[in-house]
């Protein structure tokens, strides 16, 4: 598979690292469809405080009690790829969110061997 260079499309799709579907998480189920769906690739981030529909702040600080912090999936791939991949998406995001992104991918050239 080559990868893709020049214009195109990022998918985040923000989640609660809590969230489930058929009891593992649900970043995973969203990593293991783009996957199969043979997109460029995908990356999973934590974050480290935030809060979405419920409104409840979520963070990591250590006097804190709060769990279930933040977690985006990111997905770049050309733009009709990302865009034909968003029905695998549905009934899985909940309170999630989606947002896509116009993006560029470069490639630099390959670093060079250190005798």
């Amino acid at each position: 598979m080559t990868r893709p260079t020049g214009r195109a499309l990022r998918l985040t799709v923000l989640v609660g690292e809590n969230d489930t579907w058929h009891h593992r998480p649900l970043y995973t189920e969203i990593v293991h469809r783009a996957h199969a769906a043979g997109l460029a690739g995908a990356s999973v981030f934590r974050g480290v405080e935030g809060f979405g529909a419920s409104s409840v702040v979520h963070t990591s600080r250590l006097l804190s009690l709060s769990e279930d912090l933040p977690v985006a999936v990111v997905i770049v791939d050309a733009e009709d790829r990302v865009r034909a991949f968003l029905p695998r998406l549905d009934g899985l995001l909940g309170d999630g969110l989606a947002t896509l992104d116009p993006c560029e991918i470069v490639r630099p050239a390959p670093r060079e061997e250190t005798p």
